[in-house]
């Protein structure tokens, strides 16, 4: 006779190992498969950014906190494009299906509202990691921009696709229609990620803007690259890791949540 699986505990064990793999591997072959947009398109959307700059600013351009302005810009830029992609890849993923009306294909298999999350996280880090990986090649063979302490970076990476990615979650199950995505990506994605010292130094701010900036996430991820690429910050390094896991962890338990107990997925 075949062995009874009590009630509660499910045959695979207490975590479905499988299941994840194979939800992440689903969210990584959706961006692999049009690896022209979501992979080239942004190392061409960064290049130019970059070279826009370059010709209207010239070489005039003073340094900024001692290092090359290019320099200086090179990594926000390169986080910015990151954190847009993740958010992007889980919001769009569960946005669709829930237009699609397949979202049920997603919460019927046996997985948890935890395994659900690490999927589809596991998807906009893989993402935005690869993106990274490519502006930073490109900067370093364009404009000579290495990486001053690279397990800063890495961190920092890992932490802004993280909490991009939990928060494209939020906001994929959120949205009940692409324009609602829309909106949510154009009045506080874009804003927000350009408003954080992506293209300046927050020291020349006004005082009041510069406290805002102090309690926005993204300043600290931006400022956290920065100071793995080019070696310096804003910020100490430690205090922006810190802010940006603990955004991580917020937005990844909104996300859980709202898996768990159905909202705006199940109606």
């Amino acid at each position: 006779m075949s062995e009874q699986v009590a009630m509660g505990v499910r045959r695979f064990g207490r975590v479905n190992w499988r299941g994840t793999a194979t939800l992440a591997q689903r969210e990584v072959q959706r961006f692999l498969n049009v690896w022209s947009q979501t992979i080239l398109g942004p190392l061409i959307n960064a290049g130019l950014f970059l070279l826009i700059f370059t010709i209207a600013i010239g070489e005039g351009r003073p340094d900024v906190m001692g290092v090359p302005f290019m320099h200086f810009l090179t990594p926000g830029i390169l986080i910015m494009t990151v954190i847009q992609n993740a958010f992007s890849n889980s919001a769009s993923s569960i946005t669709s299906a829930k237009v699609q009306g397949n979202i049920v294909d997603t919460l019927m298999p046996p997985l948890s509202a935890s395994e659900l999350v690490a999927g589809y996280v596991a998807g906009a880090v893989a993402r935005g990691m690869i993106v990274a990986v490519v502006i930073a090649l490109g900067a370093a063979l364009f404009l000579g921009v290495g990486i001053a302490h690279p397990l800063w970076a890495l961190a920092f990476v890992l932490a802004g696709s993280v909490f991009m990615g939990g928060l494209g979650v939020v906001a994929g199950i959120y949205a009940t229609k692409f324009d609602h995505l829309s909106t949510i990506t154009n009045f506080v994605v874009t804003p927000l990620s350009f408003l954080s010292g992506t293209f300046y130094s927050i020291e020349s701010l006004p005082p009041v803007l510069r406290a805002i900036s102090h309690v926005n996430p993204f300043f600290y991820i931006i400022d956290g690259v920065r100071y793995g690429m080019v070696g310096i910050s804003d910020a100490p390094p430690l205090r922006g890791l810190a802010v940006a896991l603990l955004s991580a962890a917020v937005v990844i338990f909104i996300s859980w949540r709202w898996f768990k107990t159905g909202y705006r997925l199940k109606s």
